[in-house]
């Protein structure tokens, strides 16, 4: 219908692409988990106390927060482009790609770990702080204990939208299916490539979403 042959295709550079995304896809999700829930928990315990300096410090980590979010991840990458090359040297490729994605992703999934602990029973807290437990125990021990549901769900959501976020660093030279999809299916009119790039992708969030729902209602309390 569309004169597409798939017999042109070269899997070789799509099986390149495709792991491409993956070291990006991995590479990236550590980072944003590991700067994004602790950033949480901040603005969880620091919207909760009554200190003036403390409140002042959320008013701040939510606005710097609020502002990465808001900001078109597109336009974000390439306004990062200088921060980018000063951490990694360059702004392209694999290694361009995760830089922008965590500073991207990490605020949203800060945001997705602060409601998640909001959620959790105060009962609990209070019990757990009535008999003796710090705060570095309460939030090791049973804030985040009580809230992995909602944690597992707020990992799978990022992840999916790190995906998208993949697929549009192809605009501006990002590695991967992205990259591929642009360089081929749009800008040589190679619509093969573009479908099997996208049906990858779909692939892929399909399987992290299953994965992502079979831990939440595993953590899930019945």
């Amino acid at each position: 219908m569309w004169g597409l042959d798939f017999s042109t295709l070269d899997w070789n550079e799509i099986g390149v692409a495709s792991l491409d995304t993956l070291k990006i896809l991995v590479s990236s999700a550590i980072f944003t988990f590991l700067l994004g829930l602790p950033l949480g928990v901040v603005l969880y315990q620091s919207s909760r106390s009554s200190s003036g300096w403390v409140r002042t410090v959320y008013t701040v980590l939510s606005i710097i927060v609020n502002i990465l979010r808001s900001v078109p991840f597109i336009i974000l990458i390439v306004a990062l482009i200088p921060i980018t090359v000063s951490i990694v040297g360059v702004s392209y490729g694999v290694l361009g790609t995760i830089p922008p994605l965590v500073i991207g992703a990490a605020p949203f999934f800060a945001r997705l770990v602060e409601t998640s602990l909001r959620e959790v029973d105060r009962g609990v807290l209070e019990a757990a702080q009535s008999m003796g437990a710090s705060t570095w125990q309460v939030i090791m021990k049973v804030l985040l204990p009580e809230a992995r549901p909602g944690l597992f769900a707020g990992i799978t959501i990022t992840i999916v939208t790190l995906v998208s976020y993949t697929a549009m660093s192809g605009m501006v030279g990002g590695g991967g299916l992205g990259d591929l999809a642009i360089r081929y299916g749009y800008y040589r009119y190679q619509n093969e490539v573009m479908i099997i790039s996208v049906l990858f992708m779909i692939i892929l969030v399909q399987l992290l979403q299953m994965a992502g729902d079979r831990l939440v209602k595993h953590f899930t309390r019945k």
